[in-house]
């Protein structure tokens, strides 16, 4: 059995969600690439009682490594450091070397703010300088050590890695955690783990659910697999981990997969589609450009997430109110009168609008109702209207009810939108150029 590990991410603000953990998933990826299967990740507020009855459960697992973060400052909130060694059976003991390194680390801010209390710095820095009799001491990133603390001698349980609660200090500590022999010691019986996503588009998760079922009957050993299926922004994402001499396995799965969903799989090695819009666009030179009232410049967003976007991305109109749909985006103003500013002919007029006006070889036009208001019974909250066009003209028109609230409506329309692009640039050919290429 492969060494496993329990994540205790410590403080009241992440307990109560004002901030996000961020730590906890972060240390789930780094274990799982050096082989070590997590068990649990455990949240606590700044309670001593609630720390330590977090390690005693992880002890009682049975885990040969836990990695805590946060509450390491200097304020009287934060107890890590001393809950941890109590734990551990290890006295607090005042590390002098330390405490100088950590003033030295603290002079610039005390000269910059001279009338800081000088008192309190200095208890501050004191605090955090007060360790575990016997651990071993990360240096500061900031101002806080990390440890790594065993258990005195003669005791059982798990080896401790006490970590900084700010990502920009945990994550660089993090490389010298792993190198100490402790963290070597607690973490021998790791193994080798490949994980894999496949994505696909326009099914529900009950046809994956079928889909595992048929998998079994067909023979392949899913208990081998750790399979795990997720909608995230209404895509369907199945990640599978395995150990190397199951790779066979997870094969015949990918196949299955494949066969049976050939229509909806878009990615078997993780890429997300505005990763393949972005190699798509770049492999043809060309340059795309969005007309959008409902999703407000989200499209465009998106778009324009990734580095060295500029030299694919022309820029997005954001036409919400029907003047500026006419006067922005051409739209006629009888169009509009005549079919509804929710609707195909509307859409289609915005994709070329945003083709002439940005002069760009692709475009996507998109109008709807995101509510909660505006509905009626014809276009109900969360009818979106698409269209895609090349400088050649309209190439495909899409309508969609969507589900869910404001935000869903309008995160779910940039999925679509992504995907209608995705779908022009792999169909249309590849000599449809338009007006940036031909420019």
């Amino acid at each position: 059995m492969s060494s496993r590990a329990g994540i205790i991410v410590t403080g009241t603000e992440v307990l109560t969600g004002r901030v996000i953990d961020r730590n906890g998933p972060w240390v789930v990826e780094r274990l799982r690439e050096l082989g070590v299967d997590v068990a649990h990740i455990a949240i606590v507020g700044d309670r001593p009682q609630d720390i330590t009855g977090a390690l005693r459960f992880f002890a009682s697992e049975g885990v040969d490594l836990v990695v805590t973060s946060g509450g390491l400052g200097p304020t009287a909130d934060d107890l890590t450091a001393a809950v941890v060694g109590e734990f551990q059976g290890r006295e607090p003991v005042l590390d002098q070397a330390l405490q100088g390194r950590i003033r030295e680390i603290l002079r610039p801010m005390a000269e910059r703010w001279p009338n800081l209390d000088q008192a309190a710095l200095e208890e501050g820095t004191r605090k955090q300088a007060v360790v575990p009799l016997g651990a071993t001491i990360l240096e500061p990133v900031g101002t806080a050590p990390g440890l790594v603390v065993t258990p005195v001698d003669g005791r059982s349980g798990p080896a401790v890695v006490v970590l900084p609660g700010p990502p920009r200090e945990l994550q660089p500590m993090w490389e010298a955690a792993t190198q100490t022999d402790a963290f070597a010691a607690a973490t021998a019986g790791r193994t080798s783990y490949q994980q894999e996503m496949l994505r696909l588009f326009g099914i529900p998760e009950s046809e994956i659910a079928e889909t595992l079922r048929q998998a079994t009957a067909a023979g392949v050993d899913l208990d081998t697999l750790e399979v795990t299926t997720c909608l995230r922004r209404g895509e369907v994402e199945i990640v599978t981990r395995y150990e190397p001499d199951a790779a066979a396995t997870y094969a015949a799965l990918v196949a299955l997969i494949r066969e049976r969903h050939a229509d909806t799989l878009f990615s078997d090695d993780g890429s997300s589609v505005d990763v393949q819009i972005a190699a798509l666009l770049r492999e043809r030179g060309w340059r795309v450009g969005t007309a959008e009232s409902c999703t407000g410049g989200l499209i465009a967003a998106r778009l324009t997430e990734l580095a060295g976007s500029s030299a694919y991305v022309a820029g997005g109109l954001v036409v919400y109110a029907n003047d500026a749909k006419s006067g922005v985006a051409g739209v006629p103003e009888a169009l509009i009168a005549e079919h509804g500013a929710v609707s195909i002919p509307v859409a289609e007029a915005l994709a070329t609008g945003a083709i002439s006006t940005l002069g760009v070889d692709l475009a996507i036009g998109v109008t709807g109702i995101a509510g909660p208001d505006g509905g009626t019974e014809e276009k109900p909250v969360g009818t979106v209207c698409f269209a895609v066009a090349t400088a050649d003209g309209v190439v495909s028109t899409h309508q969609r009810t969507l589900p869910g609230r404001r935000n869903d409506v309008r995160d779910l329309s940039t999925t679509v939108a992504l995907h209608l692009l995705r779908r022009a640039l792999v169909e249309q050919p590849a000599d449809s150029a338009g007006a940036a290429s031909q420019g």
